[in-house]
């Protein structure tokens, strides 16, 4: 087979090498690289550089960029200077691109100008998925996972980062001012004058760092989270499930089918939490999947009743464990979930079998609460296994019943939450894997995400690959 690609030159083609052709197989999956770039339409993703320019020497065609970077991600060469030196030495990217080596400036501004459309590839990639019949199951698993960026823990500062440093300071200043006293007693030497003069430059080196941290803390106090980063602004310190761990990066959130694995919805936050995800996330997954309804399971840290009531509003049932926030229970006592509340009635049973009923409502942050407690604590032989005060109340949400109706598809589904971690953690740890010790090369949050694109349709294109095979997924490109 003869194949014709662009050469750096608009106005020719340069004849394939025979040779080179010969070193690709059908079954390689550079070839749906290949063919997946090629049946997308870039000028309309979004894509620039699909002209020649006014003057000087024509620029890339896009699609080659493109197939640099997809290839790139699926094969753990994400820096754009190492993309430079396969292109010049890997026989696959040479086929792939026609022998073209851009120069590794030019790929590095690829990815960053054209950041939206390489959002919108991946994108594209989940519809195909959806087309060929691999999404047809409307249930995904929601999780994040944080993601180091480039900056250095040394060059984030917090609060607490900022209070520590300080503190050392101080103890080092006052460590060498004891020095200093300790010598001025000493009988005078030259080596006693060499030691007050290296104390001296420590302790205006010390100084020096006291006025550097005292200018950043009035920067941190000035930003809206009360943190800054220097290297890359956008970093946020996050905490990890590790005790007493943390990193510095980004808060990545994916929505992963639970049949296939397939991604079908990602993005990258700033916000170490989950809690304010749940709604958003489903909402991506349910119009990437085209569904009418879904089904969503997600771990603890993403309970929110205002979350799950958006959902509910939106055709997503969830499925999500409460977190246990009451001591109750590790005090010995009734916790919330040993009452019952008999809706007919709008009251709660005690396990006493006494009635709470209805006595006041109140709205905190925003939100509607009913307050239900009886008069009959005081004589109950077990108030002390209940409450220390005077009586047991308990306060009920004017939506309570959607936070009953998650509680109630977690107990007729129990093995969901090991569903969960089987579907969406799998994901994680392989684009993990790939990326590096350093995951992310870029920064800001813009340029991470599109860094997460190109991730994810890497992490997709081979799970596709390993379910249909290569000449399917081929056929199916060009369908």
């Amino acid at each position: 087979m003869k194949r014709f690609v662009e050469g750096v030159d608009r106005n020719q083609s340069t004849l394939f090498p025979e040779s080179l052709e010969d070193w690709v197989h059908q079954d390689n999956p550079v070839r749906v690289i290949d063919a997946f770039v090629e049946e997308l339409d870039l000028a309309a993703l979004g894509f620039g550089g699909v002209d020649p320019a006014a003057t000087g020497r024509p620029s890339y065609h896009p699609a080659v960029l493109l197939k640099l970077y997809v290839y790139g991600y699926l094969n753990r060469v994400q820096s754009s200077r190492r993309i430079e030196r396969e292109a010049g030495r890997n026989v696959e990217v040479m086929w792939l691109t026609g022998r073209l080596v851009p120069d590794h400036k030019t790929i590095a501004d690829f990815r960053r100008d054209n950041g939206a459309a390489i959002r919108k590839v991946c994108a594209e990639f989940v519809e195909l998925c959806r087309r060929v019949g691999l999404l047809t199951k409307a249930s995904v698993a929601i999780d994040g996972s944080k993601f180091k960026a480039v900056n250095n823990r040394d060059r984030n500062f917090t609060a607490a980062k900022m209070q520590r440093r300080l503190a050392q300071i101080d103890a080092s200043v006052g460590r060498y001012l004891q020095q200093l006293d300790s010598a001025d007693r000493q009988a005078p030497s030259e080596a006693i004058e060499m030691r007050k003069t290296r104390l001296q430059e420590k302790l205006g080196k010390l100084r020096e760092e006291m006025g550097r941290l005292r200018a950043l803390e009035a920067q941190r106090l000035a930003s809206p989270d009360g943190q800054i980063s220097l290297t890359d602004p956008d970093a946020r310190s996050m905490a990890t499930s590790g005790r007493g761990s943390g990193v510095v990066g980004y808060n990545v959130q994916a929505a992963v089918d639970t049949e296939h694995h397939l991604i079908v919805a990602h993005d990258v936050v700033t916000t170490g939490s989950d809690r304010a995800q749940l709604s958003g996330m489903a909402e991506a997954a349910k119009t990437a999947l085209l569904s009418d309804r879904l089904a969503v399971v997600a771990d603890r840290g993403y309970f929110s009743g205002e979350e799950i009531l958006a959902c509910e509003r939106a055709g997503v049932a969830v499925t999500v464990p409460k977190p246990q926030t009451s001591n109750a229970k590790s005090a010995g006592r009734f916790d919330r979930a040993d009452f019952r509340y008999v809706a007919e009635e709008d009251i709660y049973l005690c396990p006493a079998g006494e009635r709470l009923s209805r006595r006041m409502t109140s709205e905190e942050h925003g939100t509607t609460l009913h307050h239900y407690w009886t008069a009959a604590c005081g004589r109950c032989p077990l108030k002390s296994q209940c409450t220390p005060g005077k009586e047991r109340r308990v306060t009920r949400w004017e939506h309570e019943e959607v936070l009953e109706r998650v509680q109630k598809r977690l107990d007729e589904n129990p093995a969901a939450m090991r569903q969960r971690r089987e579907t969406v953690e799998h994901p994680f740890g392989t684009i993990k894997a790939r990326m590096g010790a350093t995951h992310f090369l870029t920064k800001r949050l813009h340029n991470v995400k599109t860094e997460t694109a190109l991730a994810v349709l890497a992490y997709n294109l081979t799970r596709v690959m390993n379910i249909l095979g290569v000449g399917a997924l081929m056929a199916a490109i060009r369908a």
